[in-house]
């Protein structure tokens, strides 16, 4: 319950939904150019984790190989490291006030999958927990 109450005050009041709207946006121009479709989709991943962040956390994909890491390193040179400063910079100022604590905590969680997008996928916290789950397995 207290993940529902956070994740609604995170997307009302901590940006969600402008974070969701932004990596949206990039992801359709990713779309765009048949490139850069990895890109798009590692774009929309962080759409669907910033929109409800609490519960939720990222881990490496057992499939993920060589071809995942050096499209990382051109993500990182073109757009990760000013997204993983921005939420850098985000949650220090929200960590400011005790109420925006939880949120400046959240977009901690956002840096290392803005930085290092692909090769990642967004699972269940509780997931992790469960033996037998293929998240449980991975992480």
């Amino acid at each position: 319950m207290v993940r529902f109450v956070l994740n609604l005050l995170w997307l009302i009041f901590g940006s969600g939904i402008a974070l969701a709207i932004g990596y949206g946006i990039a992801a359709l121009i990713c779309f765009v150019f048949i490139v850069t479709i990895p890109f798009g989709i590692a774009a929309l991943r962080l759409a669907y984790y910033s929109l409800w962040p609490f519960g939720r956390t990222l881990v490496v994909k057992p499939g993920a190989g060589l071809g995942s890491g050096l499209a990382n390193v051109l993500w990182v040179v073109l757009a990760g490291w000013w997204l993983a400063l921005m939420h850098l910079v985000a949650g220090v100022t929200l960590c400011l006030t005790i109420i925006g604590i939880p949120f400046g905590v959240a977009n901690f969680k956002l840096v290392p999958a803005a930085f290092w997008p692909l090769g990642r996928e967004v699972v269940e916290v509780d997931d992790l927990r469960r033996p037998g789950t293929a998240a449980a397995q991975a992480g």
